[in-house]
């Protein structure tokens, strides 16, 4: 008998995994990555993920699904969280994934590391039973870590897994899960189960920024607001400024045709990036700035160079370096 367990690489999942494992029930994890995770390395590879199956030894799938899940982040049929988390939705979205490889893998059913009432949105006793529904996936998923407060799933019935084995946790509190992982000499864990941007209240407040003023936004734009400040100069026109030599070399990196760059010309600096808009007024605004954040800021007038991405010359403004107090008016929260 064969099981696909979706794997975060956190607690919750891996402790799930291990107790199905015990059952002699054969595993193979799914891991799905997004742009708002938190735990990958520069090779967009889940850490988590990785150093769990490790400990339990099975296999990984891992699959890169950010450019489909934009979609589920624009317009989630179930609503946000607490900041710009679509729960509902992605879990839904994942499961339906999750049943595809189920089916084309030959395995029967799927394995979570869900605890019933830990999260308020979608670990919910009516949110998973919609969740499960809408997926496609009635009595397919396990729950181990809950099961015995859930009904009994296809898995249990067909006697595949002994519910006696699985587990009556509910709630908050981490110490049955930490008392487990104790027993089952489970030692490292870095990333805790759903390591989300979104459920981030200073990124949530970029996303939503970027939701309110370019609804059509693309990953590129979702990149670009994991690095540096963010100054929302008008309507049209946002700006970011890099706080240091690696932000800077992002910001450049994920610069596209039409974004305009700006560097202090005489004195070290950030590199700042102005998305949206390229009028005279945005631009001395943008100038300013980047001046005041590198090391002429105490000069009365600062030469910042500036060029749109596509172009090769540069052009110059002279600008003096804006007070910090006249930022905070379009700063966004960091």
């Amino acid at each position: 008998m064969k099981a696909i367990a979706l794997l975060s690489g956190g607690l919750d999942s891996t402790l799930a995994a291990r107790l199905v494992l015990d059952q002699g029930i054969a595993l193979e994890a799914l891991n799905f990555m997004t742009v708002f995770c938190t735990c990958t390395n520069r090779d967009a590879t889940c850490l988590a993920s990785q150093k769990a199956v490790e400990t339990l030894g099975i296999p990984l799938k891992v699959f890169n699904v950010s450019e489909e899940y934009l979609d589920v982040v624009k317009d989630p049929r179930h609503g946000y969280g607490s900041n710009m988390n679509p729960c509902i939705d992605c879990r839904i979205f994942m499961l339906k994934k999750a049943k595809a490889y189920m089916e084309e893998s030959g395995a029967s059913f799927i394995v979570t590391g869900e605890v019933l009432g830990q999260r308020p949105m979608s670990q919910r006793r009516d949110a998973m039973r919609l969740i499960e529904k809408e997926a496609g996936l009635d009595g397919l998923i396990l729950r181990p870590l809950s099961a015995q407060f859930l009904p009994i799933t296809i898995p249990e019935k067909e006697g595949w897994v002994d519910r006696a084995k699985l587990l009556n946790i509910q709630g908050r509190s981490r110490k049955p899960q930490i008392k487990l992982a104790e027993q089952f000499n489970i030692r490292d864990y870095p990333c805790p189960a759903g390591g989300c941007l979104l459920t981030d209240p200073g990124f949530g407040h970029r996303m939503k920024d970027l939701m309110d003023h370019d609804p059509g936004f693309f990953l590129n734009d979702v990149h670009l607001l994991k690095f540096g400040r963010h100054f929302r100069l008008s309507p049209d026109a946002k700006l970011v400024v890099g706080r240091n030599e690696e932000e800077n070399r992002k910001i450049e990196t994920f610069a596209r045709t039409g974004d305009v760059l700006l560097k202090a010309a005489h004195y070290p600096g950030p590199v700042s990036l102005l998305r949206g808009s390229d009028d005279e007024r945005e631009l001395e605004k943008a100038a300013s700035i980047t001046a005041r954040y590198g090391k002429g800021k105490a000069m009365d007038h600062v030469e910042v160079n500036y060029k749109k991405v596509e172009e090769v010359d540069h052009q110059s403004l002279f600008v003096s370096s804006v007070e910090e107090r006249d930022t905070k008016g379009f700063m966004m929260i960091e």
